[in-house]
């Protein structure tokens, strides 16, 4: 399947007027070099096009930061052309031959790379040394800029930064950089950065329908896909609608009409409940799911999940084979013998494109999910204990500052977790590694300021399309981690990790604040 290049520039044709007149002093620098680029972006930007429904799609293209911010941004994030992408992603992406970041098919060699985007380059200038700005911030500077800003009561006693020139890899400040503190939703970096490093962008994960011979016995196998739908319009994601149609077809072959159906779960271990309990943000971890146990249309966000998503499943596969001419049993739990003949599967799309959903809608069942795949593509149990252990695991051999980290689940929801803000840093920055291509939907996955995601309705003063950032954000945890171009066009990762905050409106903004003078500070 190949993904369309996106026009997310069309979309983003509401946001442009409001935030045109915050970036008016940054137009004004390079009035006259932007001129050319600002009429083709105009002209571009006349066709009013339906709102785009499904938000990680916006992050299914190789990064295109800034989704065209119209005439705004061009000098404050590089320059822009004709289709809203940065003329440096471009070139990157001529220099590296390849892109990650979603399924535009396979390349010849490796199974894990995958074929070159049509879009911009996976992340922004300073990959690999091919920013053209001649010196990172001052770490100096920088800290007389940032300092102040995290001294904000409303961060909590002892908020944790750190700053890192994404080109280099050197680290430009820090403050209680090495502090382990609860990271909430950031966590989902590292789950994102381990499971591509264990399977590669482009492992899917598959459901089946098996056979057991001489018993008419149809188990519906859970493969751990949480992106398993069993709606209508599925647009590209595994469909338990095919999966019954490819069934009920196999079936009628074998001259077999009615069938005794069961469901298999044995691909995880442990149990399935969060050790926060029942709670509208995820549903139980379970390896078959439909829709992710959700009770309405929602694609993401908290709401009541049904009880038990794998029988909920195999009971609306059930229905779906009766809609086909197969008269199935209610369904009960069982295991695949080694005996069983496949029927048909369905695979998910790409785990780059998993990724990407999960960071972008901050989703906790994927996460989930990926740290139990994570544990059984490295040898471990498939629990909440193993998946903690293989992630550890795959950040270590990467090289990067685990001390102290802990992960307790994949979504961050568990107060127990534990980071840095060094090594969240230190994520982003090896999925900008041009020796880790297949890291780099943890990058092309995170929220878009102002526009996508878990960020849609923030900064709003400038720094829309620039800061690129995960949130994080239980009672009494504000964090926020990600990159930003600053204004001289050198991209940096950053991470502003906030505990025992009491006003979660005034924490967010505080941090919002600080990734907006980053944006907008040379420091140098």
């Amino acid at each position: 399947m190949v993904v369309p290049e996106l026009r997310p520039w069309r979309s983003a044709r509401p946001h442009v007027v409001r935030i045109a007149g915050a970036v008016r002093p940054r137009l004004a620098r390079a009035a006259a070099a932007a001129k050319p680029r600002i009429a083709r972006l105009a002209r571009a930007g006349k066709p009013q096009v339906a709102r785009v429904t499904r938000p990680w799609q916006y992050a299914a293209g190789a990064t295109t930061a800034g989704l065209a911010l119209a005439a705004g941004v061009v000098t404050a994030a590089g320059p822009w052309d004709s289709s809203g992408q940065r003329t440096a992603e471009r070139d990157r992406a001529v220099a590296l031959g390849r892109a990650g970041g979603t399924d535009h098919g396979r390349a010849p060699g490796p199974p894990a790379q995958p074929r070159p985007a049509p879009s911009a380059a996976p992340v922004l200038t300073g990959l690999g040394g091919v920013s053209t700005v001649k010196s990172a911030p001052d770490g100096k500077v920088l800290a007389k800029t940032l300092t102040p800003l995290l001294k904000d009561p409303a961060l909590g006693p002892r908020p944790a930064a750190a700053v890192v020139d994404v080109t280099t890899g050197r680290p430009l400040y820090g403050a209680a950089s090495d502090a382990a503190l609860t990271p909430a939703s950031t966590t989902k970096i590292a789950t994102a950065v381990a499971a591509l490093s264990a399977m590669g962008a482009d492992h899917r994960l598959t459901t089946r329908a098996a056979l057991e011979p001489d018993t008419k016995e149809v188990v519906l196998v859970g493969g751990g896909d949480p992106t398993l739908t069993a709606r209508e319009a599925f647009d590209g994601w595994a469909s338990l609608r095919t999966l019954a149609d490819q069934t009920a077809a196999a079936l009628a072959q074998r001259g077999v009409r009615d069938v005794t159906l069961s469901y298999d779960t044995t691909l995880y271990a442990g149990s399935q409940k969060h050790p926060i309990g029942v709670n509208p943000n995820l549903a139980l971890v379970s390896p078959l799911m439909a829709d992710e146990g959700r009770t309405n249309d929602s694609t993401s966000g908290p709401v009541t999940r049904v009880t038990d998503p794998a029988a909920d499943a195999a009971r609306r596969f059930g229905d779906l084979l009766k809609d086909r001419g197969i008269k199935a049993t209610s369904p009960g739990p069982s295991k695949a013998t080694n005996r069983a003949k496949t029927l048909a599967t369905v695979a998910s799309r790409p785990l780059s494109a998993l990724v990407e959903r999960m960071l972008t809608d901050s989703d906790n069942d994927i996460a989930e999910a990926l740290a139990r795949h994570t544990a059984i593509a490295t040898g471990h149990r498939a629990d909440f204990a193993g998946a903690d252990r293989a992630i550890n695991a795959r950040l270590r051999a990467l090289g990067l500052p685990v001390k102290g980290a802990a992960f307790k689940d994949g979504s961050g929801l568990h107060r127990a977790d534990r980071l840095t803000a060094d090594l969240l840093t230190a994520l982003l920055a090896k999925a900008a590694d041009p020796a880790h291509p297949e890291l780099r939907p943890a990058l092309t996955g995170l929220p878009v300021a102002g526009f996508t995601g878990t960020l849609t309705t923030r900064y709003t003063d400038g720094a829309a399309g620039v800061v690129r950032a995960k949130t994080g954000t239980l009672t009494g945890v504000n964090t926020l981690a990600g990159t930003v171009v600053d204004q001289d066009g050198r991209l940096l990762a950053f991470a502003f990790m906030a505990n025992n905050t009491t006003n979660p409106a005034a924490a967010q903004k505080a941090l919002d604040r600080a990734a907006t003078t980053l944006a907008a500070c040379g420091c140098r």
